[in-house]
């Protein structure tokens, strides 16, 4: 440990320092099949409780797609017990904070409170588990919002656009291609009930995980859990059939253009998650290859594009590994002072190329193993951050305890192991590249989004 210490400095106190009693984790299944995590964090008298649904937009079908984000919508509009907006307002008397956010691969919904009221809200979320009540004329009200809201996320942000377009263009018959905010067309086309059958088929107890983290005992959350939660009945969940991107034979290119004033570019190879990776070794070497890149100021491409070779105003690289489904290795930049997208595209290829020839320095990893290390220190600081964490991790399907893993693996991994999978899955023919111009267009009339996210 001291030898750590003096490598790491800080960090590395900081991280033997962040294992106290709080950060055991409780695991029960109620016999319904509703999964309870339970995340002891006694620093304040606070908790958060989160509520996973594995359903997001890869389980939509064409024709369909955002259903997943239009039925979070729903979800505040009134149950059997409650008036539309009437648990927001009730979580806002409790002097706490609310909201839900839909993925790819699932859709949650989380309330932070005193301690004291963890009951109340387990209470209320509870409730629209099974008794949401979807009207005709809400659903109507809804649709629009969520219309206007695609419009002004996608339809008018260029670089939004861009990346859709891209996302469509990389997955040909991948769910993953589908936004999660779904295609307009189908949005206007939603009938009320597309949405009750999907709230039937997926919002079951069998189908969600429980994660409360705070100031808590696991026994006490487990009872409360039991008391509302546990007499839902489970449902029959569908089983999706494989949805396996074909194998990419060539390099696809997009060309858009937008109302911005200079150029975007956007980059992505296929690449395993360690969900779908045959070898996880693999996914842990594309995590440290992705740090390398884009690792901080300190990085290669900031380093190399932004301040020495002065072509780009800003670059990056990025790389999810705990996606349901295949990923992307993915690349940006924008060009410094209007110039060559063509001089940076060929740039970050030229990065690319030097991952193949000569392998990174012991350097280079110890300042990602640092890096990584403060970033497992500092997601413990929020209670909101540890339940997001544990709650899209297994409902994905990965275990629970990935992150606290995750420092040991990818410290093992090797720089044969990082040139490895560049030579493999950085290739041209594994390349989508997607290109945004200026369209030159005056686009002043423009309005803003008013609606709820």
């Amino acid at each position: 440990m001291k030898k750590e210490i003096k490598k790491f400095g800080l960090i590395a106190l900081m991280l033997s320092l962040t294992t106290p009693v709080w950060a055991q984790l409780s695991d029960f299944t109620l016999d319904n099949g509703m999964r309870v995590l339970v995340k002891e964090d006694h620093r304040a008298p606070v908790v958060v409780q989160q509520v996973w649904y594995r359903v997001g937009s890869t389980y939509e079908q064409a024709g369909k797609t955002g259903l997943s984000h239009m039925l979070e919508h729903m979800m505040f509009k009134g149950t059997q017990n409650l008036a539309p907006g009437e648990f927001s307002k009730i979580v806002s008397q409790l002097g706490g904070q609310e909201n839900a956010f839909t993925s790819r691969n699932y859709t949650a919904y989380y309330q932070v409170v005193g301690k004291q009221n963890l009951e109340k809200v387990m209470q209320i979320e509870s409730d629209r588990m099974r008794n949401l009540v979807i009207e005709d004329a809400e659903f109507d009200k809804e649709r629009e919002v969520v219309t206007e809201e695609r419009r002004w996320r996608l339809e008018d942000q260029p670089r939004s656009k861009l990346n859709e377009q891209f996302n469509a263009t990389a997955f040909l018959n991948s769910p993953a291609r589908n936004p999660v905010i779904g295609w307009m067309t189908d949005i206007r086309h939603y009938k009320a009930q597309d949405l009750r059958d999907w709230y039937q088929k997926w919002y079951a107890p069998n189908n969600a995980t429980l994660v409360v983290v705070g100031d808590v005992q696991p026994k006490q959350v487990l009872a409360l859990a039991e008391k509302y939660y546990g007499h839902y009945q489970p449902e029959k969940i569908p089983q999706l059939k494989p949805q396996i991107e074909i194998e990419q034979e060539g390099l696809r290119r997009i060309e858009l253009k937008g109302n911005t004033q200079v150029p975007t570019l956007q980059m992505g190879f296929h690449a395993p998650s360690l969900l779908t990776a045959e070898d996880q070794r693999e996914v842990y070497a594309l995590s440290v290859l992705s740090s390398i890149l884009d690792g901080g100021e300190s990085s290669r491409l900031p380093q190399s594009l932004v301040r020495d070779q002065q072509i780009a105003a800003g670059v990056g690289a990025g790389y999810s590994a705990t996606d349901r489904l295949h990923t992307l290795f993915e690349l940006s930049g924008t060009p410094a002072n209007g110039g060559d997208v063509k001089e940076l595209e060929a740039a970050l290829l030229a990065e690319i190329e030097k991952l193949k020839t000569t392998l990174v320095t012991q350097d280079e990893l110890e300042r990602v193993w640092a890096m990584d290390e403060a970033d497992h220190v500092y997601y413990r600081d929020s209670i909101q951050a540890q339940a997001s964490i544990l709650g899209s991790l297994v409902s994905v399907g990965l275990p629970a305890d990935t992150l606290d893993n995750w420092i040991e693996n990818i410290r093992s991994v090797t720089p044969q192991e990082i040139q490895a999978v560049a030579k493999k899955y950085l290739t041209l023919d594994n390349l989508t590249i997607a290109t945004l111009y200026p369209d030159g267009k005056d686009h002043s009339n423009l309005k803003p989004y008013t609606g709820r996210l």
